[in-house]
């Protein structure tokens, strides 16, 4: 009886053990993924334009699509290589981080330059009729929309990693990343989903319900242009501060602090004169120049990276990225 009772405590201590652990991996995740704000809060803002003008019914369909893309992204990719960064090469996790920051910066301020030169003649493919075109522009649509989304996954990967303590396990770092994985997916597409199927919900409440639903209806149809434009609105602002945070703080971290201790001052320094809220104004003082900065970091790498940069991956990497999601059904029909 005796060693029945051992046992049991055994399990019972091995049971609360894997408790905590699985608590820590959750909290440590929940604080990684929270880092990645701004790319988190762009790529809901940005792939719901990918499924512009395709029938009601095939919404869900690609929306499915690109988030088996983005796990594949994460997962078969991304995840095994902030491991090997992780163990033989963590001096690399900060030049790469400012990369990723600095592309942050280069989406948001292109975004910006975009509204002010953008016309009819700019942005023809919302003259483009997908019925016309059948799989091959919906698969287009979702291999673009999956390039786009490795980018950001990589940054999202990149500033979870950064957060996670460096004395953790391989395996501890494994879990946190899975977990940073697969609910920053779910929550992102997540929101898509229900993002691009608001309209219909609403357009259905409108026309087959009447009184308050039908009124509901009619909010939500109108509600969504203005929702959508701010949600736009929102993710760029976040992509060019958080950008901008991680580009400044890299740099201090790599031994030139100047710009990182002058904002620290000017956060201070304003702060002190709205003694009501001294935490939130530095905060929003912080932000804003980091943003600033950003923003002008970003103009300077559009003609870059536009010119530069991208036919260089368009020849080399994406191709061979291609390859290896295609082994996984990354890109495959529904």
């Amino acid at each position: 009886m005796s060693g029945l009772i051992a046992l049991l405590d055994d399990v019972a201590a091995i049971s609360k053990v894997a408790a905590a652990s699985i608590d820590d991996v959750a909290g440590q995740a929940v604080k990684a993924g929270t880092k990645a704000a701004g790319a988190l809060i762009d790529d809901a803002a940005v792939t719901p334009k990918y499924m512009r003008g395709f029938h009601a019914d095939r919404e869900l369909p690609i929306v499915w699509k690109i988030a088996r893309g983005s796990i594949v992204n994460k997962l078969v990719i991304l995840l095994p290589v902030a491991l090997l960064l992780s163990a033989f090469a963590p001096w690399l996790i900060t030049p790469l981080l400012m990369i990723g920051g600095a592309y942050l910066c280069f989406e948001g301020a292109e975004k910006i330059a975009h509204s002010f030169t953008q016309t009819d003649a700019h942005d023809s493919e919302k003259h483009i009729h997908p019925d016309d075109a059948g799989a091959a522009l919906e698969e287009k649509r979702v291999a673009g929309a999956i390039k786009t989304d490795f980018i950001l996954s990589a940054e999202i990967m990149t500033i979870a990693l950064s957060e996670i303590p460096v004395q953790n396990s391989l395996l501890m770092k494994a879990l946190i990343l899975l977990v940073v994985a697969i609910g920053v997916t779910t929550a992102v597409y997540g929101a898509v989903a229900l993002i691009v199927k608001a309209d219909d919900v609403g357009v259905h409440l409108a026309t087959e319900r009447g009184g308050l639903l039908a009124a509901l209806g009619r909010g939500i149809v109108k509600f969504m242009p203005g929702f959508m434009k701010a949600l736009t609105i929102i993710g760029t602002a976040a992509m060019l501060w958080v950008g901008g945070q991680i580009v400044v703080h890299g740099i201090a971290d790599l031994g030139w602090p100047v710009v990182y201790d002058w904002i620290h001052h000017m956060a201070e320094a304003v702060a002190l004169q709205v003694p009501q809220f001294p935490a939130s104004v530095a905060w929003a003082t912080t932000a804003f120049f980091d943003g600033i900065l950003g923003l002008a970091l970003g103009l300077i790498l559009i003609p870059i990276v536009t010119h530069v940069i991208n036919p260089i991956l368009q020849v080399t990497i994406l191709p061979a990225i291609a390859g290896v999601k295609g082994m996984f059904g990354g890109g495959g029909s529904a």
